[in-house]
């Protein structure tokens, strides 16, 4: 599972003209599964994005989690983070998850981040998406599954 952070004043995702989700200070998550993904990748990037310490505190230093920024977060399924550019002009996505298999995870995803205590708003899979991204700082983090530590 892959993710994209980016730290924002305010994010919005529109389909169709029609706002599918919108949130003040907090995150946007972009949100990619890969075609080997489980509920253990959903715990992982979970865990990690609600404790990774990106806010600043009062002397302006990534000290806060998400958790004690009480962060809110818009979550939108991004298969592109899968692409795979190294041969040709056009990229491949054969690494991606199949829908069957993405859809349901990116809503345990989500599911998990609520039941933090996060207010989460998504954008609408597999849909032609409007992401508005006010990123504060820049901060902008990505985040791989396969390159963070697992429980034994």
């Amino acid at each position: 599972m892959r993710a994209v952070l980016q730290r924002v004043t305010k994010g919005k995702v529109t389909v169709e003209d029609r706002v599918t989700g919108e949130i003040g200070c907090g995150l946007v998550i972009l949100l990619g599964v890969g075609a080997d993904d489980t509920e253990t990748e959903v715990e992982l990037m979970a865990n990690k994005i609600a404790n990774l310490r990106i806010f600043a505190d009062g002397e302006g230093k990534f000290n806060l989690s998400a958790l004690d920024a009480k962060a809110e977060m818009l979550v939108v399924s991004q298969f592109t983070l899968y692409a795979d550019c190294r041969k040709g002009r056009r990229p491949s996505f054969t690494d991606a998850a199949r829908p069957e298999l993405a859809a349901p995870l990116c809503d345990r995803f989500v599911e998990k981040l609520r039941a933090m205590g996060f207010k989460v708003e998504t954008g609408e899979f597999q849909a032609d998406m409007l992401v508005e991204i006010h990123n504060a700082g820049p901060v902008t983090i990505w985040l791989d599954t396969a390159d963070l530590p697992r429980a034994k």
